[in-house]
């Protein structure tokens, strides 16, 4: 069983402004595919913030990290900067098709700017931040994931 970490990047989230769906419905889905959901996060998009969380989860022992929030065009949206100053190895496939498939439901699936990559056995993903995007996103990818997970680490060649 692999372990997963769900982060919501939203400053209105973390400070009580709304409450975060989009968090408890990618866990729920991961859950349901078998993982085992270690910690739910919710913290401001503050690059710093983003940066000291995801490697705090790597070294956690975590296998997937997803984040949700922070991936469009607002100037406070910096979450796949802050992923990208994290990770070891760019996994763009990952992206890639995720704004492939979202394109297929609205032209503005284009606008997603979520990356993936790996930071030792971890695999992070970013996904947008509405509830209906990240599980949309996430349905998208999940059924294949476990292969590349299984390969980070060491279980298939």
């Amino acid at each position: 069983m692999y372990k997963a970490s769900v982060i919501t990047v939203s400053d209105r989230a973390a400070n009580g402004i709304y409450e975060d769906q989009s968090g408890p419905a990618v866990s729920k889905m991961l859950i349901a595919q078998g993982y085992d959901v270690m910690n739910t996060t919710i913290i401001s998009d503050e690059k710093n913030k983003i940066i000291e969380t995801l490697v705090k989860e790597c070294e956690s022992g975590v296998h997937l990290i997803v984040t949700t929030g922070g991936t469009g065009f607002a100037p406070t949206d910096v979450t796949p900067e802050a992923t990208k100053a994290v990770i070891e190895k760019e996994a763009p496939g990952i992206a890639e098709y995720m704004r492939q498939k979202s394109m297929e439901i609205t032209p503005r699936g284009m606008l997603s700017r979520g990356i993936a990559g790996i930071r030792g056995n971890s695999l992070i993903i970013n996904l947008p931040g509405s509830p209906k995007g990240a599980t949309e996103n996430l349905g998208f990818i999940l059924p294949h994931l476990r292969h590349g997970l299984d390969m980070l680490n060491g279980e298939k060649e």
